[in-house]
């Protein structure tokens, strides 16, 4: 597999981190009493841990310009050190202090059944298969989205940034505007984080390594969708026919 086929495989595995009930959430259909299971979910799958996930990448790696980015990328997310800010998962968290929601149940996940697989599926992932397989889940799959073509290819759909003032949790669920500290800082170093991402995977992933890395690159694609399958569920949705989420009849 040559560098050319690599690089396709990864796109197209991103472009189908897509969910039907992702437009639902986007527009204020979950109700704002269930929208806590989504984001304790988030929290606990993998926001919380990623910058052990990051170092697990990390650890597995003998290449030193490899650890060296991974490095970087696992000090902002463990202290916001690159963005003036705090730890990543503790920006996160303002999210349900600012929309009132109980902080102890973000202490306290109780994981739902997919979402526990999807967990237990990324924890050997990045654990055991190559600082390769490690670092594409840490670094392509979960901080990345199906706009990642556009962050190589010029012309090709970039990532969407709305107005903070548009953010659907400000929105359709009023949270003010200053907890929104992990989109600000998203934004202020997430470029870099892409460009460095896919230099890591292009230019130090070898040949032999490819195939196991688009192997486990799909087991994860199939193992969120399966996991955001439940969420919706969980937050009163159902998919429709032509595949729209519709919140169900009895949580009107």
């Amino acid at each position: 597999m040559n560098r050319s086929e690599f690089r396709e495989g990864l796109l197209r595995v991103m472009e189908r981190k897509v969910h039907w009930a992702c437009p639902a959430f986007a527009g204020g259909l979950v109700l704002k009493e269930r929208l806590h299971i989504h984001l304790e979910q988030e929290y606990a799958v993998y926001v919380r841990d990623l910058p052990v996930m990051i170092g697990r990448a990390y650890v597995q790696c003998p290449v030193a310009k490899v650890r060296q980015e991974l490095a970087e990328d696992l000090y902002e997310e463990e202290t916001g050190g690159l963005s003036g800010g705090r730890p990543h998962p503790e920006l996160f968290l303002q999210y349900p202090r600012g929309l009132g929601m109980n902080l102890d149940r973000f202490r306290r996940v109780k994981l739902l059944p997919k979402a526990a697989e999807f967990r237990a599926l990324l924890d050997e992932a990045v654990s055991g298969h190559g600082w390769e397989v490690a670092a594409a889940v840490t670094t392509i799959f979960i901080q990345g989205t199906q706009y990642e073509r556009g962050e190589l290819e010029p012309g090709a759909p970039r990532r969407p940034q709305l107005p903070l003032s548009q953010h659907p949790l400000v929105k359709h669920y009023g949270l003010p505007i200053e907890n929104l500290v992990l989109a600000r800082v998203h934004r202020q170093v997430e470029r870099g984080h892409r460009k460095v991402a896919w230099h890591l995977m292009l230019d130090f992933v070898e040949e032999g390594a490819r195939p196991r890395v688009l192997q486990w690159m799909g087991k994860v694609l199939h193992g969120w969708q399966a996991y955001r399958d439940e969420v919706a569920e969980a937050c009163g949705l159902v998919k429709s026919d032509g595949g729209a989420a519709n919140p169900r009849a009895s949580s009107l």
